[in-house]
């Protein structure tokens, strides 16, 4: 009987070893594409027979010639010159989500913040810094609410106010590629723009993505690679913003490259990193500016409030020592 037994299960045992091994060969390869959109680095690993580096490229100009106040041609340029235009969907897509964060946070979130931006960098490069009256001239045409959207065109009330959407632009890049990547079917994917990603499925090990969050210490030269924690995520979208790498000593005082649109200064609370898990990487791009903006406890209010957000936070005390809040959304993901 056993004799019997063992005959039957022997062939039905090697029908599955075969089978497992044709599935795995017809498993897709993962592929790695790479190169430079928005003045900063993409990174995008997949799984798929084809190669889709040309398609994603594609995508990635379609999201520049809107958002790109560098591109001469884009819809963001041809509004910053008061050039009558019609909006295209992606900004119109990105100019209501900023003005919805914009209300959220108070205002902290801002995309008309460019021209403090523009003066508190020119002051970084020539050691002279805007001083009370110039920010309080260029506070005038600084504000989201003096800009609307009417039959699809930007209406101001004052001709000098510009748009600069690089705090949400490359977030909503790699949304558009992670759509792509959707539309094409692909299951597994990690999409990285200048830090901000969107992980899906699983990594070539078969096991959720990993993803650092570098420690933040100040680091202009951006040498340090130093992990504060590692995350092990899949199906979510991610964004990090910071000041350790983007700051300026003047007269023994630090200034942060983040400016408040609300007051016209750079951001001198004790935030150092800001991490945001959203549904989408522009939300959580734009959120993670504006927790930079609003310091510890109004980026906890607001996550209290929402939750679809979770969030990571460096920050210093009051003593100088490095500490972390993290949401409890935020306890599935953490590695160690």
């Amino acid at each position: 009987m056993a004799n019997k037994q063992l005959k039957w299960q022997l062939p039905f045992l090697l029908f599955l070893i075969i089978g497992t091994i044709l599935i795995l060969r017809k498993q897709a390869p993962y592929q790695t594409n790479q190169g430079l959109i928005f003045g900063t680095t993409y990174k995008i690993t997949y799984q798929s027979d084809d190669n889709l580096k040309d398609e994603i490229e594609t995508e990635l100009q379609k999201v520049d010639y809107s958002l790109s106040p560098f591109n001469k041609k884009s819809t963001i340029t041809a509004i910053n010159n008061n050039t009558s235009m019609k909006a295209d969907t992606m900004f119109t897509q990105v100019f209501n989500l900023s003005k919805q964060i914009s209300d959220e946070t108070g205002g902290a979130f801002d995309i008309t913040v460019a021209p403090l931006v523009n003066a508190w960098g020119f002051g970084f490069k020539n050691s002279v810094l805007p001083d009370s009256a110039q920010v309080d001239s260029l506070l005038q045409f600084i504000g989201i609410n003096k800009i609307n959207l009417v039959n699809g065109e930007i209406v101001k009330t004052d001709s000098r106010i510009t748009l600069d959407c690089s705090a949400v632009a490359k977030g909503f890049g790699v949304d558009c590629v992670a759509r792509l990547l959707d539309r094409k079917g692909v299951k597994n994917y990690m999409i990285e723009i200048g830090g901000e990603l969107v992980m899906k499925g699983q990594n070539a090990s078969m096991q959720p993505w990993h993803i650092g969050i570098n420690k933040p210490i100040d680091d202009s030269l951006a040498v340090n690679q130093e992990l504060q924690t590692v995350l092990e995520i899949s199906n979510a979208s991610m964004a990090t913003s910071g000041n350790y790498r983007n700051y300026y000593y003047k007269d023994g005082k630090k200034f942060a490259h983040t400016i408040d649109p609300r007051t016209g200064y750079p951001v001198q609370h004790n935030i150092l990193s800001a991490t945001v898990i959203a549904d989408n990487c522009a939300t959580a791009d734009a959120y993670a500016t504006a927790f930079m903006v609003l310091g510890l406890d109004s980026a906890r209010a607001i996550c209290n409030s929402h939750d679809e957000l979770d969030a990571y936070l460096i920050y210093s005390d009051e003593n100088g020592k490095m500490q972390i809040f993290y949401t409890d959304g935020m306890k599935k993901y953490l590695k160690h």
